[in-house]
């Protein structure tokens, strides 16, 4: 008796590791942006005379923790142009669980970032290093408001944040920016900084003087208890925005060495009293060593749970990834466009997207949610949104880049393991999600259609994808 029983459950748990033998599809393309196919029917792998993509379910590669964007003071302005109504359902398509894209993991700039109404700080009273005068008026306005909507429908929300630019006084140019924008520049994009004034990648532009950081570690904590006294939990920071890029907008240059020697004698220790991680970067330059240069510091190191990438930092990831493979890394900023909001830039996001996660990424974020029509920042550079907003005729469109991070955002779930892909056929990408789900994501990108057999066990699908298209499919168990 006891044999058939066995026999029995055995039999039971491998039935339950089979899939269904149809599959949910979804499509994406210029002109349809999101269109429900009819079921995908799988054919038996011994029906089949060659496969394009073998799906490897024991190939486990990172777990995912999540897909989001950057909450950024114009995005809340933009949708602020709207009815209320419509930016509730702009909100609840963004953050509700399992409905429209799904966000599960966010960003928040620490103060000023390139896409605030203007050049701010918590603290621009010189030399308070006691932090008396801190305080996060401004985000009442905008940010605050921004991440409790979203609460509001994803009360699990997780959110980083990090400093585009320390208070002005902290730095030895003694302004937010770092590079001189010009004469020829129009007035109103004008950051008033002195051409003498500039900085430089491989300067340190942050006083390096340790009553200036250990009142910046502190402005870190005030910030974090701020935040917490609004019903809003930073989990994670990571200390400064592409610390390698003078920019004209708020913008502050380290290196690596002296961002070494803040978090392992200032930064982590207050962020460990606080139950914060650290994560360094964000690392927008394609040299590993800068990130080595961190990791192998032996009190930085200590504190450091992963590293964020963006930009030209993408040609650092994979190579990082080879050398700590059990490291956190995270996309921290999609490259953002030219605010045409295109074709052609969703087929790069894809591409981009793709590299990330093909290479280690656990976490992805677009850059701006909403933005007005145009896109243009205070400083006067153009990006591309999730949404765009007309002002004039109180309207929104979602971009196509927004559909194609949904292909991912909306199915793949936090926890969810990426899985290897062989074959041919290789702009594609797997998942198996905790509730053991099957998700595949695969891009057409020639000029006709594409019919594509991908095998998952003993089954073979067989998608048409169309030319110049995005497609899921989902195989439930």
């Amino acid at each position: 008796m006891k044999t058939w029983i066995s026999l029995f459950v055995g039999l039971a748990v491998l039935s339950s590791c089979k899939f269904q033998r149809s599959a949910d599809w979804v499509t994406s393309t210029e002109k349809a942006p999101w269109e429900v196919q009819p079921d995908l029917r799988a054919l038996s792998l011994d029906s089949v005379a060659s496969v394009d993509a073998v799906i490897d379910l024991d190939g486990k590669q990172q777990k995912m923790e999540g897909f989001g964007a950057c909450f950024n003071e114009l995005g809340w302005i933009s949708l602020s142009r709207l009815d209320p109504s419509q930016r509730e359902d702009i909100m609840e398509e963004l953050f509700f669980p399992d409905y429209g894209a799904n966000f599960t993991l966010c960003r928040m700039p620490i103060g000023a970032n390139d896409f605030s109404r203007d050049w701010y700080s918590y603290n621009e009273t010189d030399s308070d290093f006691v932090m008396n005068n801190f305080t996060i008026a401004n985000d009442l306005q905008t940010l605050i408001p921004f991440i409790k909507n979203a609460q509001k429908y994803n009360s699990q929300l997780a959110l980083w944040a990090s400093p585009w630019c320390p208070p002005s006084w902290m730095k030895y140019n003694k302004h937010y920016a770092c590079a001189f924008t010009g004469a020829e520049v129009d007035t109103l994009y004008r950051n008033g900084l002195p051409a003498d004034k500039v900085g430089y990648q491989g300067l340190d532009m942050f006083v390096q003087d340790s009553a200036y950081l250990e009142a910046y570690a502190l402005y870190f904590t005030k910030f974090i208890e701020a935040y917490r006294s609004h019903g809003i939990e930073i989990s994670a920071v990571m200390p400064q925005n592409e610390f390698n890029s003078a920019q004209i907008f708020p913008s502050c240059c380290w290196t690596a060495t002296s961002l070494a020697h803040f978090i392992g004698n200032y930064l982590g220790p207050a962020m460990k009293d606080l139950d914060v991680d650290v994560l360094f970067g964000t690392m927008e330059r394609a040299d590993e060593s800068m990130v080595d240069t961190v990791l192998t510091d032996p009190l930085a190191g200590e504190y450091i749970k992963g590293v964020g990438f963006q930009w030209a930092g993408k040609g650092a990831i994979k190579g990082i990834h080879e050398r700590y493979p059990d490291l956190t890394l995270y996309q921290t900023e999609q490259e953002c466009g030219d605010g045409k909001n295109d074709w052609k830039g969703a087929v790069y996001s894809w591409k981009l997207m793709k590299h990330y996660l093909d290479n280690g990424a656990s976490a992805y974020m677009y850059w701006n949610i909403s933005l007005e029509k145009g896109g243009i920042s205070r400083w006067g550079w153009a990006q591309n949104s999730l949404v765009v907003v007309d002002p004039l005729s109180k309207t929104y469109t979602y971009t196509p880049e927004y559909y194609v991070l949904k292909h991912v955002s909306h199915y793949v779930q936090p926890d969810a393991r990426k899985l290897t892909v062989s074959g041919s056929y290789g702009n594609i990408m797997a998942f198996r999600n905790p509730d053991r789900s099957l998700v595949i994501v695969a891009a057409n990108e020639e000029d006709t259609d594409k019919t594509v057999s991908i095998q998952v066990q003993d089954m073979v699908f067989m998608p048409t994808l169309k030319a110049h298209s995005f497609s899921t499919i989902q195989i439930k168990q």
